[in-house]
């Protein structure tokens, strides 16, 4: 994909919907004041404007490969995005209150195409699970077939904060499936 400011500048002020926006305050790489900055979060693209109704972003941050992490410093609610690296970038940002900050560096922390590619691996996984247990529900195994056994995924201690499949409950051979 063939990205120029142009595209960028369009696809940050598009109507598409944003997955965060709001207010941050952005250190400065040499001057390190902090200023006031409209944040839009749209994938895995962060951009930053002067406003909230400027027309172009002055900055885009490409999240791909970074840490989102709480930092020390005299603002308050600091984070930091950081990357891997001896010469990258870490860009340091506040939000305006406790609840801002959580929201912030939650939506960050998913905003990579690695964490979405983890999430659809572990709800594949719940899927053939499911899929399994159906499958055994006229009498047969719950276990899959063969001597196969799932592998443990990275996931496994946060599989509650996943969304859940919808329940369904389909009929297979003419048997309902509870």
């Amino acid at each position: 994909m063939k990205l120029n400011e142009r595209s960028l500048a369009f696809y940050a002020t598009c109507d598409s919907p944003a997955d965060n926006a709001g207010f941050l305050y952005k250190r400065g790489e040499r001057h390190t004041a902090y200023h006031r900055r409209w944040f839009v979060l749209k994938g895995n693209m962060l951009f930053y404007f002067e406003e909230r109704d400027s027309r172009e972003p002055v900055g885009v941050i490409v999240l791909e490969g970074c840490n989102v992490e709480l930092c020390d410093s005299a603002e308050g609610f600091a984070f930091a995005i950081r990357f891997g690296g001896t010469k990258s970038r870490t860009y340091v940002l506040a939000a305006e209150s406790q609840a801002a900050m959580e929201s912030w560096v939650k939506s960050l922390s998913r905003a990579s195409f690695d964490y979405m590619r983890l999430v659809v691996q572990e709800l594949e996984k719940q899927l053939q699970e499911m899929r399994w247990g159906l499958a055994g529900g006229c009498g047969g195994s719950r276990e899959p077939p063969g001597p196969w056994k799932p592998k443990p995924s990275g996931l496994e201690q946060s599989r509650e904060q996943l969304p859940a499949l919808p329940p369904i409950l389909p009929k297979e051979n003419g048997c309902a499936v509870w």
